[in-house]
């Protein structure tokens, strides 16, 4: 008789500003999947993938969360949300199935509920603004984030981090999601005269900032940096608006490195030659299916507690950070610093 499928319930949003991440999200995932089938499943179970759109708010993510769990009967959950949507999924779900949450955040999550392995601000943020420092002699620092938790929380990392490198915060401002008319941002920088502006907004957000910085004429004299402006969001922004744009990612399409030739060569396989751009926050779902497929295998279990415990402790097959090519589930990988260059990322340094 033939085992039961094993469901990986996906949780994605297909609109808000983070819905310019679904296509490549649902690529890296699928891809990840094929992958492990192709290799026995996991502890011999075919894995079978479960979408659900998670909108554009925490209340929608939450029944989508509700949704897959009691309607769809997931073993698992793997999920690309924003931050502020993360403890209402793991509050709604309770603690019943594993919860791996793959972006970029803000840090510091002691809930033993959910397995985070992105990178976190102070990993993103050290090595940008100490580069910034040391190479482009900068000290004075505005911060700009959406209004809620992920720019928040980083926004006080990075006050602390310029503080301890001797640096100064000469002006922040949070703005809400929606923001078309930037004058009142643009004027605040201006009246600041920062070296740089930093900034955590969320896909779509970033687009419409980005273009307006350009547009006003500030891009000459002000450098901006982002950890989350990836190949997406850069094809959003133009070509014509990346003056003195700089980014730091564990992940950049155009790294060379055994471990994302693999994966581009096989995405292009499955996908064809123009499929959804490969970015940081979709490639996270690859991650993720794979690192949950090394955790089950390692636990021998499909239990929470039991996945939990295998973080770090046991091997994950497939990535396509980094240069090491074995690695560990929940590996940190370098972080790369880039300088925008029409639609490339230029890096000029690892760290």
């Amino acid at each position: 008789m033939a085992r039961s499928a094993l469901k990986i319930g996906i949780l994605i949003p297909r609109s808000g500003p983070a819905g310019i991440w679904a296509p490549s999200c649902e690529a890296s995932a699928l891809l990840a999947a094929c992958e492990i089938n192709a290799a026995g499943g996991i502890r011999g179970r075919e894995v079978e993938l479960v979408l659900r759109d998670t909108g554009a708010s925490d209340r929608s993510a939450v029944e989508a969360a509700l949704a897959i769990v009691d309607l769809d009967a997931v073993d698992c959950i793997v999920a690309m949300v924003p931050s502020s949507a993360r403890q209402p999924i793991r509050n709604a779900t309770r603690g019943r199935i594993p919860f791996l949450y793959t972006p970029q955040f803000e840090g510091a999550e002691n809930d033993p509920g959910i397995i985070t392995i992105g990178e976190t601000a102070e990993e993103l943020l050290k090595p940008g603004i100490d580069w910034l420092a040391s190479e482009k002699r900068a000290s004075r620092f505005f911060l700009l984030g959406n209004d809620y938790l992920w720019p928040q929380r980083s926004m006080a990392e990075a006050r602390r981090l310029i503080g301890d490198g001797g640096g100064h915060v000469v002006g922040e401002m949070e703005v809400p999601f929606g923001l078309e008319d930037h004058d009142l941002v643009l004027s605040r920088i201006r009246r600041s005269k920062p070296h740089v502006v930093l900034s955590w907004l969320l896909g779509h957000e970033a687009i419409l900032f980005n273009r307006a910085f350009a547009a006003s004429g500030l891009a000459a004299g002000i450098l901006r940096f982002s950890t989350a402006i990836d190949e997406t969001i850069l094809y959003g922004i133009g070509a014509d608006c990346t003056e003195n744009l700089y980014v730091s990612s564990a992940y950049f399409s155009n790294l060379r490195s055994r471990n994302n030739d693999a994966f581009l060569e096989k995405y292009h396989q499955q996908f064809g030659t123009s499929p959804a751009p490969p970015n940081a926050f979709g490639e996270s779902l690859y991650e993720g299916v794979h690192c949950l497929s090394g955790l089950a295998e390692a636990a021998e279990s499909l239990r929470s507690s039991d996945i939990v415990r295998k973080l770090g402790r046991s091997a994950q097959k497939r990535t396509a950070r980094g240069f090491e090519t074995d690695v560990a589930t929940g590996n940190r990988h370098p972080i790369h610093i880039a300088a925008v260059d029409g639609f490339d990322f230029r890096v000029i340094a690892n760290r």
